[in-house]
């Protein structure tokens, strides 16, 4: 005969079977917004193995799910681009920033399309701030102080632009106007002629 679980463990249990379900609908969303940016909530559903009822439990919409995967994945990438050398010179700092950027985008698919579909502009760029953006704007300022990147712009607006120049790539990748392999040239280039970049003088040639 099997045993019952006391009232004291019934709230243990709970926690940690939504926690486990939790687990499993995040999962699910990554891996079906990657492949598909319109994949729907019983879509997901489906790929977790759960009812759209225990998905709507936990998320109130698929908005609030989307901006759920995104902040995991953001997570993930800050974690990652950590391990990218920006020092010496801005200008091949940047480059090798971006680079490190773009895989990590690429790994995610198609969310950054779903996230921008799905959650208001201010949303998408709320998550990013913290490590992701301190880290770009920290390589900004020292481009400016260096005066190998223009200093007329604020850091803040070169923010805006870099974050408004990743997510036309992706759209554009996903209009088939752009080659997944070209974008990483393709946004290095348009932000360092942005930002007026000019070698130090110990690397120019």
């Amino acid at each position: 005969m099997s045993a019952t679980p006391t009232s004291a463990d019934a709230p243990a249990q709970l926690r940690a079977d939504a926690r486990r379900n939790i687990g499993l609908i995040l999962d699910a969303a990554e891996s079906c917004l990657a492949r598909d940016p319109d994949a729907s909530m019983s879509d997901i559903a489906a790929a977790a193995g759960l009812g759209r009822v225990t998905i709507y439990g936990h998320f109130s919409s698929r908005g609030a799910l989307i901006e759920a995967v995104v902040h995991r994945v953001l997570e993930a990438a800050n974690a990652a681009l950590n391990e990218v050398d920006l020092s010496g010179d801005p200008g091949e700092a940047f480059e090798r920033l971006v680079d490190a950027t773009w895989q990590v985008t690429l790994r995610s698919g198609n969310l950054i399309i779903a996230a921008d579909k799905a959650l208001p502009v201010t949303t998408v760029r709320q998550a990013h701030t913290g490590g992701l953006e301190e880290r770009v704007r920290n390589l900004l300022h020292a481009g400016q102080r260096s005066r190998a990147f223009r200093s007329d712009f604020s850091a803040d607006w070169l923010m805006a632009t870099f974050h408004a120049v990743l997510h036309a790539a992706a759209n554009e990748i996903d209009a088939g106007r752009l080659e997944r392999a070209d974008a990483s040239r393709t946004i290095t280039s348009t932000m360092l002629a942005t930002l007026g970049y000019t070698p130090l003088p110990e690397r120019a040639s």
